[in-house]
């Protein structure tokens, strides 16, 4: 498995420069086409009035949007001249997580800007929190403090569920270029430890069959720590620059509403992370 196409989703009214920094790398790397993409809507004020004023208005509107989509074209097209393969640029007057989501068809992994946990904008952005619970591809999470696709130290966050196989899965391509990988899991109280560990082996025995070396741990937090601030240690501790995890709802039926961990890796700001649903 490889990555011969990699999105970059751009966004108005936020920084891009990472982002492109990344996908431009993971492009070189592994000789992958590009594809930027980005999209917008006009959102017209709360007042508003009528006839040719109001046509007037919208009109401008679209038109400022337009030009901003332009600037983000040429943006793109600057940062990867010369990575990768060939690069395409698709852009449409839209909400951006629906055009996103609807290109991310064509691309083996699509890779987006982190988030505050402020209120987004979705006129103008595709959320992170959108686009890994609906891709239905490995979405590479780019926090704007990043300049570079930092391989040297890889986790991976374990959990015996379908999406930490699938994180497993899709970031094999970028796991056999890391220097080192360490595989942790944070059992529950309850949980059988033996029964535990056996599992992280397995995932280790089953990288090494794909040429990669890992080590498995069990990390062991105080009981009044958090799932994600226990992650944090661990990936300070191992010195990682890339976490590799499942993202999972708090519900199955309403799996947009992400769960702590999730949480926390989209709007963590250190490190890149792979997430898959």
């Amino acid at each position: 498995m490889t990555y011969a196409t990699v999105m970059v989703s751009l966004a108005l009214d936020q920084s891009n420069e990472a982002r492109l920094q990344v996908a431009g790398e993971l492009a070189e790397r592994f000789e992958a086409d590009i594809v930027g993409v980005a999209a917008a809507q006009f959102a017209p004020p709360l007042y508003f009035t009528d006839g040719a004023e109001a046509q007037a208005l919208i009109d401008e509107g679209e038109a400022s949007v337009k030009r901003r989509l332009a600037g983000l074209e040429a943006q793109f097209r600057a940062a990867t001249r010369n990575r990768g393969g060939y690069a395409e640029w698709r852009s449409a007057m839209d909400f951006p997580a629906r055009f996103v989501l609807a290109q991310a068809r064509c691309a083996d992994i699509v890779v987006s800007g982190g988030q505050s946990p402020a209120f987004s904008d979705a006129f103008a952005l595709a959320s992170p929190k959108d686009l890994v619970m609906q891709a239905g591809r490995p979405l590479l999470v780019v926090p704007d403090r990043v300049n570079w696709l930092d391989l040297r130290n890889v986790l991976v966050a374990w959990k015996d569920t379908p999406e930490a196989r699938r994180a497993v899965s899709d970031a094999l391509p970028m796991l056999r270029k890391a220097r080192d990988v360490t595989i942790t899991t944070i059992p529950e109280r309850d949980d059988d430890r033996s029964v535990v560990m056996a599992g992280v082996t397995d995932v280790a025995a089953w990288l090494a069959r794909h040429g990669v070396t890992a080590t498995a741990r069990i990390y062991e937090g105080a009981r009044n720590e958090t799932a994600a601030a226990q992650l944090e240690k661990v990936a300070g501790d191992v010195d990682a620059g890339l976490i590799v995890a499942g993202a999972y709802g708090h519900s199955r039926f309403r799996e947009l509403i992400l769960g702590g961990v999730t949480q926390y890796l989209v709007t963590q700001t250190a490190r890149s992370v792979l997430l898959s649903h």
